[in-house]
């Protein structure tokens, strides 16, 4: 199952310049006319969950499709995540497209910088509180961002500039390389996006995970999110379309039992959002 997602207006739109494609009334102007108040950003739109037949063993690759139907201009920050969260003896791990990369350029300049459209993949310690170094990270180019904080939990992460528009893309790990790391074997997992139209495969880095062999947990999931950056603090909602395919493990179509749609509010006590996103499946 197929779950498309459109992320579409609180209010009657305006008319706007025809090179923003997804532009529509700020999310200020959408609430006061239905008499809401907005949340603080991120914003997790929609939250896709599939309920698997069950755990994987021996885990080697994770695939998910994601069609986006028009160009998202680099004004908005909009984070497009396939693998919305995820887990591998445990360990957690998410990743997809963002509209506005950032992190440090290195390993060794901790300066946040901007880099535009690309791809991402971060990994959190196995308890979230202890911190995970930049030695759990490979980088692939030059032009990689790098991080490790905790402000979202402590975390790792590798990200690279990719210029996506409209169009269907892969995000993919797989599993590489087992090594020792602190006297105890550890796999690299490696991250790249593919872009169907071209064929090109870009790479965007390496995680490393505690352990030898993996075993996939019983749930997938998936989401979009406006979030928020230095660069652009209060991003718009952008108008668009996003469809998530089905979730591939070591190359195949995992079973689904279940497939569900969660939208965030405050009640839940978690990141809650405007109402302003519907999710249908397609069979």
């Amino acid at each position: 199952m197929r779950m498309f997602l459109a992320i579409v207006v609180l209010a009657p739109s305006i008319l706007f310049a025809e090179e923003d494609p997804c532009a529509q009334s700020s999310p200020e102007e959408m609430a006061a006319a239905v008499g809401v108040k907005l949340p603080r950003r991120p914003w997790h739109l929609a939250n896709v969950w599939w309920d698997l037949d069950g755990p994987t063993r021996d885990f080697r690759s994770l695939e998910m499709d994601i069609t986006i139907d028009r160009d998202v201009p680099e004004t908005y920050n909009l984070y497009v995540s396939p693998c919305g969260i995820a887990q591998i003896n445990g360990l957690k791990f998410y990743g997809g497209i963002q509209t506005n990369i950032n992190g440090w350029p290195s390993k060794n300049e901790r300066k946040r910088v901007h880099r535009g459209k690309g791809a991402i993949f971060s990994r959190w310690s196995e308890d979230e509180k202890t911190p995970i170094g930049l030695d759990h990270v490979q980088t692939v180019a030059e032009n990689c961002l790098v991080e490790s904080a905790g402000y979202e939990g402590e975390f790792a992460s590798v990200r690279r500039p990719f210029s996506w528009t409209k169009g269907t893309y892969t995000w993919r790990i797989n599993k590489a390389d087992t090594v020792t790391h602190k006297g105890k074997p550890a796999t690299w997992f490696r991250c790249s996006v593919r872009d169907h139209a071209s064929g090109e495969v870009v790479p965007v880095g390496s995680l490393l995970f505690e352990g030898e062999t993996f075993t996939f947990w019983g749930r997938h999931s998936a989401f979009v999110e406006v979030y928020s950056t230095a660069k652009i603090p209060k991003s718009h909602i952008p108008k668009v379309n996003v469809t998530f395919g089905w979730p591939r493990i070591n190359g195949e179509k995992v079973g689904v039992k279940k497939t569900t749609a969660f939208y965030p509010t405050e009640s839940t006590g978690v990141t809650s959002s405007p109402d302003c996103a519907y999710v249908v499946p397609q069979w």
